[in-house]
């Protein structure tokens, strides 16, 4: 019944003809500009309050507190987490496997997006999350549909994305945001009000001018921490696994079938910092001192989610010897809890996305290539690859949940979980461009791409 539903629901028509490179990069342009502009508008009838306590919330979901990108890609998420795990249950009895189960899933994932925009919205304003400005009941409906309209919007968008631009939406707008802070705190040059520059590097340059040294350190290992993320993740992008291959009809023509290391992306830390974000939510939601406690200004200090969360400064904080027992043990739960999610959510997602060993053989046998010394069939193809997809899937989600925590630890910015969706955002970007449309380039920018 939902997959009917979803079908109901206004959609982005798939281009009916082959789109030029350029073409996909203008739809590329327009719905970026239109996803900064949305981050820029207020709701209307809203009270004027700060959020720096959602500042984790709103890098993980390209969100904007107070303005039309409140909900950001949290209904996206959440609805593809739910479906997951009632597929995974077999709950929901669809083999993901075959293409037409996976096109239900796709329109029941729509409609239950739509579901969570509503229901997501009036939590946040029933809940306190955005106060309206006036306690009338006109005011405060007036703010739930203009929470929905706007989780709406970003739907649509991410399917403008998928079928007429490059890769996903929901990537393209984590990286948009965390790359504009990542800018913003490198490169800030105002004082905001302080003695020193807000930017890392400005304030690195004139504490180092008047002496003070230790201020200089703390501001640069920051700037160093990203770095060091940014270099881990493209050299790890590189690590691969080889499947190779032949074509069936024609002799001594071949090719190598790649697997990553990283075989499900970034998706996995997407959905677990995700879901992370959306505890802390509730947290904030439900006041209670078992769940979560935060202070004046909204960091978390007590309850089940301080456990959970990412430690502040962790490193700055070994680094001046000023490290608690409670910090080593929030460390502790956050490394468990990342790498349990992301290892959860990349077994999930290779078989809800066609990216499991059956799907995979399925291809491989569709362009008539056939593993050397193996018989032509697809089971054959399919028993070889189970060899490789399931651990890959494995090892790689436990990576890059580590990876994220580590990163988060040193306090790098944008948030470690930020650089590292954002690099692998921008690397898997490149690979498709340089895949499937570098022929249409200009030869100069054709070199860019290694061509």
């Amino acid at each position: 019944m939902l997959d009917k539903l979803g079908k109901m629901l206004p959609a982005i028509e798939e281009p009916k003809y082959a789109l030029k490179f350029r073409t996909r990069l203008m739809w590329i342009g327009i719905i970026l500009i239109l996803f900064l502009v949305m981050g820029q508008i207020p709701l209307y009838g809203v009270a004027p309050e700060t959020y720096e306590r959602f500042k984790y919330m709103q890098l993980v979901l390209a969100s904007k507190m107070g303005t039309l990108m409140t909900l950001g890609i949290s209904p996206i998420v959440m609805a593809s987490i739910i479906l997951q795990l009632l597929v995974g249950a077999k709950i929901l009895p669809l083999d993901l496997t075959k293409p037409e189960d996976r096109i239900k899933f796709q329109d029941m994932q729509k409609i239950v997006t739509v579901l969570f925009c509503i229901f997501e919205g009036t939590v946040y304003v029933l809940f306190g999350v955005i106060k309206p400005g006036s306690p009338d009941i006109f005011t405060i409906l007036l703010l739930i549909a203009q929470l929905s309209f706007g989780g709406f919007l970003v739907l649509l968008m991410d399917e403008v994305i998928h079928k007429w631009g490059v890769g996903s939406g929901i990537s393209l707008f984590i990286a948009a945001g965390v790359s504009q802070t990542i800018f913003v705190r490198a490169l800030n040059p105002f004082t905001m009000g302080a003695e020193l520059p807000a930017g890392a590097v400005p304030r690195f340059i004139t504490a180092l001018g008047i002496g003070e040294i230790g201020t200089a350190i703390d501001a640069i290992i920051p700037v160093i921490a990203t770095v060091i993320v940014f270099l881990i993740v493209v050299y790890v992008q590189g690590i691969k696994v080889e499947i190779p291959l032949a074509f069936g009809s024609l002799s001594g023509f071949g090719r190598r079938w790649p697997l990553k290391f990283i075989y499900t992306s970034n998706i996995p830390v997407i959905l677990t910092a995700a879901l992370l974000a959306n505890f802390h939510l509730f947290g904030t939601m439900i006041h209670n001192p078992w769940i979560a406690q935060y202070d004046s200004s909204g960091n978390v200090i007590g309850g089940l989610l301080y456990y959970l969360s990412m430690p502040r400064g962790l490193i700055l904080s070994i680094i001046h010897g000023t490290i608690t027992t409670g910090m080593i043990l929030q460390a502790i739960g956050y490394v468990l809890f990342m790498a349990i999610g992301a290892t959860l959510f990349s077994i999930l997602w290779i078989y809800t996305s066609g990216m499991d060993p059956r799907s995979v053989a399925e291809q491989i046998k569709s362009i008539g290539f056939q593993i050397p010394g193996f018989r032509r069939d697809p089971r054959i193809i399919e028993q070889v690859l189970a060899r490789y997809i399931p651990p890959l899937a494995l090892m790689g989600g436990l990576f890059v949940g580590l990876l994220a925590a580590f990163a988060d630890f040193t306090g790098a910015l944008g948030t470690g979980t930020g650089i590292l969706l954002t690099v692998m955002i921008i690397y898997n970007f490149y690979e498709e461009i340089s895949r499937r449309y570098v022929e249409e380039m200009h030869p100069e920018l054709r070199k860019f791409f290694g061509r």
